[in-house]
């Protein structure tokens, strides 16, 4: 358990925030699937390592422990080596989150795959083979993973792959970050209205891959930014135009006081004097894993909210709206209500102090809740979970001032 505090509000510092977890896991995948480039500023998440790991490793047992995009990118990778069979596990929380919707996509493709203990569940065996059927059908309101996985196997198909969809899809900007990392290695991506075309990579010489830093992990930051007295805060590296949908934060966490100027590849936080709202309402379809920050913000600056477009959390490393109630609840808030896709938070009480987190083998539960500690003593147990994203996250805070003691429970 770490017990985290800072004696006062303000933030000022330099942060390098390593790679984007899904911009290195994409090239990485894509990088098997054409010829072999240099990537840099690579995550150095547990995700990204187990990426690499799975994909260089010659072992029949593959366990990715709690990484569901590993599991869903590397289903599809797997299935497209010839000759070679993998068995595909992970962690007890993996293997209750579905993946029938993709299995059964790529069963449909021609691709060998079973289930072995649960159908509809990992772990799965995966018998490789030359895939010839170049078209499927796959509902779309579910994982945009499971699109982006199919996206990259079509690169490697010597037809390609038309991808048709049955419904709207879910966190379009993820979809559109692997069209343009695709293009970007001088692949050929068509989004036609529900129809997706990605036409057989030519073999070229592909240039060396820089990766932006991940927009997710710096959202932690702007919730401290929001929190604080006074900031004068340095991220890097970052770009006004880039792939990740969670660049969001910076038209949401205005409403929170939280100004950003871009300059060389930074972005710089700042504190404006604005009248904060009462409450807000926000739609985070396309924007997830910014739920757990911005709920953990509103709390701390008492501000009453409801966020919707959260269906997908119910499938991540934990159920992350009942653990969100249930860590919220101990700090005796006004309302904590959830719904299959929402969460909604009333309180216009001061925060508790020594509330105790819990977080359920998930890093964005450490990480979202870590920021409170501008404003009372807080506690998390599990602290070392944040490695599956952001190894440094405790070291990067303790630079900012932030005094980080390890109890035992």
């Amino acid at each position: 358990m770490y017990k985290i505090s800072k004696e006062f509000r303000d933030i000022q510092g330099d942060i390098r925030i390593s790679g984007s977890k899904s911009e290195s896991n994409r090239l990485i995948l894509l990088r098997a699937y054409t010829s072999n480039f240099k990537i840099l500023n690579l995550s150095n998440s547990d995700d990204t390592k187990l990426m690499i790991s799975a994909i260089e490793s010659d072992k029949k047992e593959i366990n990715i422990g709690h990484a569901g995009t590993a599991m869903r990118f590397l289903t599809s990778y797997f299935s497209s080596i010839s000759n070679k069979s993998k068995v595909l596990t992970g962690s007890d929380r993996m293997r209750q989150r579905p993946i029938s919707i993709l299995v059964e996509a790529l069963k449909d493709m021609g691709c060998d795959i079973e289930y072995i203990e649960k159908k509809g569940f990992p772990p799965l065996m995966i018998n490789g083979k030359n895939i010839l059927n170049n078209s499927v059908n796959l509902t779309a309101d579910v994982s945009s993973q499971y699109i982006s996985s199919l996206m990259m196997l079509g690169v490697s198909l010597k037809k390609g792959l038309v991808i048709i969809l049955s419904s709207k899809i879910t966190s379009l900007p993820y979809i559109l970050m692997t069209k343009s990392i695709i293009e970007r290695i001088g692949g050929i991506v068509k989004i036609q209205d529900r129809k997706i075309i990605i036409e057989p990579f030519k073999e070229k010489v592909i240039p060396a891959q820089s990766v932006e830093s991940d927009w997710s992990s710096a959202s932690y930051f702007f919730s401290l930014a929001a929190l604080s007295k006074s900031v004068k805060l340095t991220l890097s590296k970052f770009s006004k135009d880039s792939l990740q949908g969670d660049s969001r934060l910076v038209d949401i966490y205005k409403k929170f006081g939280v100004g950003t100027i871009f300059k060389d590849e930074k972005i710089i936080l700042s504190k404006n004097n604005i009248s904060l709202p009462k409450s807000i309402n926000l739609n985070l379809r396309d924007n997830p894993d910014l739920a757990q920050t911005i709920l953990i913000t509103c709390l701390g600056l008492r501000i009453d909210c409801t966020l919707s477009g959260l269906h997908t959390l119910k499938i991540k490393e934990t159920d992350r709206l009942v653990a969100l109630k249930n860590e919220i609840e101990k700090f005796d808030v006004d309302r904590i209500e959830i719904t299959e896709n929402s969460i909604t938070l009333e309180n216009n009480s001061d925060i508790k102090h020594d509330v105790i987190i819990d977080t359920y083998n998930d890093h964005r539960m450490a990480m979202s809740f870590a920021p409170l500690s501008l404003l009372v003593p807080i506690n998390i147990n599990n602290p070392e979970v944040v490695s599956k994203s952001y190894l440094n996250f405790w070291n990067d805070l303790e630079s900012l001032g932030f005094d980080i003691l390890k109890k035992n429970r």
